[in-house]
């Protein structure tokens, strides 16, 4: 398991591209509940991919966390759900 901390190394170019071919978009990579997405009034604006895609760049909070990515498959945020689905790929079941 590799940690990547995106707040002392910005995730790359490449890097949100790969996780954008496992999610299958780069809005299901983007946090609306970061606080920039507030304060740029986001809300009230109609966003392209190209424009999630370059938010995250620009910005780390805008990626919403955590991200796993185990076997070739993403785990996007920390639901309940989601984490269960994590603990298990971990776990081995």
């Amino acid at each position: 398991m590799v940690f990547h901390d995106i707040k002392q190394n910005p995730i790359t170019q490449k890097e949100l591209e790969e996780m954008q071919q496992l999610s299958g978009s780069y809005e299901a990579l983007f946090s609306k509940k970061a606080i920039l997405y507030k304060t740029m009034d986001l809300k009230n604006k109609v966003l392209t991919e190209d424009d999630f895609k370059n938010l995250i760049l620009e910005h780390y909070t805008f990626l919403s966390r955590p991200v796993f990515i185990i076997d070739n498959k993403i785990y996007i945020g920390n639901s309940q759900q989601n984490m269960l689905q994590v603990m298990k790929q971990f776990s081995g079941q």
